[in-house]
């Protein structure tokens, strides 16, 4: 076995002097959706971020394709094929649905219109109303402008902070169908996830992290069928 396509690698960190991740490691292989789990706390956006280049880590690398990326800002990532969602603020509320979607295209220089199209199919919604400012649309309505949006930069790495957050159960499983449709076209998924056993469930990988460590990594499968991670984590 090689090494995983994008890999934070035994990452210790946090913001200012408190570490808030402990020797945390969190990979993802090419359309792979892997998902990040764990009690209120226990540092999953933290080790997102991390990823992401949101917080400097003490110890620790993060590698994308093979290349060290753990010097690398935000945007360099972003450059470098990596897209990443907030749970909030994560749309231009005054701006139209497509010019929220053409916001994400600010670093290509081709046609992005077969990139939009693709979208819109994704999401016929947000065709519908792609004239209409995103602040009028429902909270799942909005988190498919912000999916968008970040599928527009064509990603090799889409990065999802808590997606359903707030939303009703029938949007989350419209977004999980969607999650997975975005990974068979070859894009890596890494996302944080409050609704554990639904996410797992989509999940070819899965991270329990617990006070910033891993607690346990396993299969989706694997860890739903777990008594100790359902009697902890799943309620049983």
């Amino acid at each position: 076995m090689g090494a995983p396509f994008l890999i934070g690698e035994k990452m210790t960190g946090g913001y200012g002097a408190a570490d808030i991740l402990h020797d945390c490691t969190i990979a993802v292989e090419k359309g792979e959706i892997a998902v990040i789990v764990g009690p209120n706390g226990a540092g999953k956006s933290t080790a997102m971020k991390a990823v992401f280049g949101m917080l400097t880590l003490r110890h620790g690398q993060v590698r994308l394709d093979g290349e060290d990326i753990t010097a690398f800002s935000p945007q360099a990532r972003v450059a470098k094929g990596m897209a990443f969602v907030p749970q909030t603020d994560n749309v231009f509320l005054s701006m139209s649905v497509e010019e929220n979607l053409e916001m994400g295209a600010f670093l290509r220089r081709d046609d992005i219109r077969p990139t939009m199209a693709r979208i819109y199919d994704l999401f016929p919604v947000l065709k519908e109303k792609r004239r209409q400012a995103a602040g009028e649309l429902s909270g799942g309505q909005r988190q498919q402008v912000a999916v968008g949006r970040a599928l527009m930069t064509q990603p090799k790495v889409l990065m999802l902070d808590e997606p359903t957050a707030g939303v009703s159960p029938i949007v989350m499983d419209e977004l999980f169908d969607r999650i997975i449709e975005i990974s068979r076209t070859g894009i890596s998924i890494l996302m944080v996830e409050q609704n554990a056993r639904q996410a797992l469930n989509i999940a070819d990988k899965g991270y329990v992290l617990v006070q910033g460590a891993n607690r346990y990594t396993d299969t989706g499968e694997a860890l739903l069928a777990d008594p100790d991670v359902r009697k902890t984590f799943l309620g049983g």
